[in-house]
């Protein structure tokens, strides 16, 4: 299973082009330039599976550094504080990792 298959490689593109600086990365805006905020809850579910590299259920900090990266591979690694946020911004239940509820709650929100 690739991005290929439920998001364009334009958009996809677009979206890291937009926060190649660092310090820049706003999920929010990245899902909506991306694709991902108008797809269905099944094909979040799919994304998320994708970014949970160790299968275990969760996105983890060590994952998540590397976000911008499982979509264009010479992107660049998110800093401390972009993963910091991104984390903090899904995860309701205080845990430290991102579950697949939150994940699909972020991004439709």
């Amino acid at each position: 299973m690739s991005f290929a298959s439920i998001l364009s490689a334009d958009a996809i593109e677009k979206a890291v082009k937009d926060c190649q600086a660092p310090d820049s990365f706003c999920y929010k805006k990245f899902f909506q330039m991306c694709g991902l905020s108008s797809k269905t809850p099944e094909e979040i579910n799919q994304v998320f599976r994708i970014l949970d590299e160790d299968n275990s259920g969760y996105i983890e900090e060590s994952e998540l550094k590397y976000f911008l990266q499982w979509f264009i591979k010479d992107a660049r690694t998110l800093t401390e504080a972009e993963t910091k946020t991104f984390i903090s911004a899904a995860d309701d239940d205080s845990d430290g990792r991102i579950g697949a509820e939150e994940f699909q709650a972020m991004v439709l929100s």
